[in-house]
């Protein structure tokens, strides 16, 4: 009889295009396993909408393998222990896997290798991480070669198909339930807005990726248009791997529109932002640039003004509307659009002059697409303190992009109170004289706001 394998299952919660789990089914029985390990990400353990999500990608990935006789196995804990104590109770030695490079998940490939007979596989992005090099021999740091690079590789590997069979031992280990984990929220339960907004699991995914065909030739340029929402929404079900970039990329491999073009560059740059981590484990928590550590940041957990200008930021009650509408946005559907996302984030580095870690953490917690190379990536972009960054002195007029952007449908929809207000004035209710009393005066000017993010600026270089 052919040998049981384990097959250990993390962001990869689907059945085709994995080659973690082709190959395990190739050699045997399969014992499929997803380990909730908090402990180990520390900070970037799940926040409340991924958990939420990931609730919900289980129950599909459990329903889609019971089709097969396969019962996925949850257990709670140390990931590297769990799997150890697994394959002693069943006998297995070999573990299969998909390859992830988030440094918690990095350390405990590692020391899995080291007990265990550890097969890794590239499954989750367009490339592996280091398949380009620059002409010395080294990795990309800046985005735009990079890109080139990876384009010149192209087409990436060839999918992987769903197993035709698959099989289980006669015994299997024992099961957390999943309702015992308690990854919905209860008390209170925030997520209606999320659940009507979403759909969940590989089927779903699927699904998203036939509308998008309809939709991807206009990406560019109506991704820039909030109210218009020309983009994919498929960053959750790429994140949580219920679809794979390379299936995405086949799908509309000989399509030259240049909305397509544009769209792959997105996929590329999340391909990037791995490469980003690979070579800097603690993107996620440290400046690249060193010099920002000199920056004098408005620290909320030492100043009470900077405090109430973060909650107003979370809460969406800054009085730019276009940043408002974001963060309620953000809160009700745990998704931002991306123009939104740079909107937002800009105004609370750089208006309100608070580290981008406070943003990069409310994000994480808020975000169903939260991904550690990505955000960290995304935010240390905008700060400027990245390895391939906007300048700090490019500072985003909220105001302006809102108008730029023809914002007012999207406002309108996340901003009730400013929904009776024609433009140019929902842009700006203050500066029309046309706020109502329901919602907030801006908590700061905008040329108040670059003035002192410039000053802080020359102050850290010294000027």
């Amino acid at each position: 009889m052919s040998e049981t394998q384990i097959l250990w299952l993390r962001r990869d919660l689907r059945m085709a295009d994995n080659p973690a789990l082709y190959e395990a089914a190739q050699r045997g029985p399969v014992i499929a396993v997803y380990i909730l390990d908090d402990d180990r990400a520390k900070s970037h353990a799940y926040g409340g909408a991924s958990r939420w999500w990931l609730h919900h990608s289980l129950q599909s990935l459990s329903a889609s393998l019971a089709k097969h006789g396969v019962t996925l196995i949850l257990r709670r804990g140390d990931a590297v222990e769990e799997l150890t104590k697994i394959a002693a109770e069943t006998g297995a030695t070999t573990i299969h896997a998909n390859r992830h490079y988030e440094p918690w998940w990095r350390n405990a490939q590692r020391a899995l290798a080291e007990r265990l007979d550890f097969k890794l596989y590239d499954g989750n992005y367009l490339l592996p991480v280091g398949a380009v090099t620059t002409g010395s021999g080294g990795q990309y740091k800046i985005y735009t070669p990079f890109s080139r690079a990876v384009r010149a590789t192209f087409p990436p590997r060839d999918m992987v198909p769903e197993p035709e069979t698959l099989s289980s031992p006669e015994t299997l280990p024992d099961s957390d339930a999943l309702e015992d984990w308690n990854l919905l929220p209860t008390r209170p339960d925030w997520s209606g807005g999320i659940g009507a907004f979403w759909r969940v699991g590989e089927a779903a995914a699927h699904a998203q990726l036939e509308w998008w065909e309809g939709h991807v030739d206009d990406y560019e340029p109506a991704r820039n248009f909030p109210s218009k929402d020309k983009v994919s929404r498929l960053s959750p079900h790429l994140h949580f791997g219920e679809i794979g970039p390379v299936q995405i990329w086949h799908h509309f491999q000989g399509n030259t529109s240049n909305g397509w073009r544009v769209y792959e560059s997105e996929l590329i740059w999340r391909d990037y932002a791995q490469n980003a981590i690979a070579q800097f484990p603690l993107y996620g928590r440290d400046n690249y640039r060193a010099d920002f550590d000199r920056l004098r940041w408005r620290d909320p957990t030492t100043d009470a003004a900077a405090a109430r200008d973060l909650k107003a930021w979370q809460q969406g009650k800054t009085g730019y509307p276009i940043v408002d509408a974001g963060m309620r946005q953000l809160w009700r559907t745990g998704w931002m659009h991306n123009r939104v996302r740079m909107i937002t984030a800009s105004f609370l580095i750089k208006h309100l002059l608070i580290d981008w870690r406070h943003g990069e953490q409310w994000f994480w917690d808020t975000l169903v697409d939260a991904d550690y190379a990505s955000n960290a990536t995304n935010w240390q972009w905008t700060a400027g303190t990245g390895v391939d960054s906007n300048m700090f002195v490019r500072i985003m007029a909220p105001l302006t992009q809102s108008e730029k952007f023809d914002c007012a449908a999207y406002i309108r929809e996340y901003v009730p109170e400013l929904a009776e207000l024609d433009q140019p004035a929902i842009h700006d209710p203050d500066e029309f004289g046309r706020r109502p009393k329901a919602y907030p005066a801006k908590i700061i000017g905008h040329r108040e706001a670059r003035e002192r993010a410039l000053t802080a600026y020359r102050v850290m270089k010294g000027e």
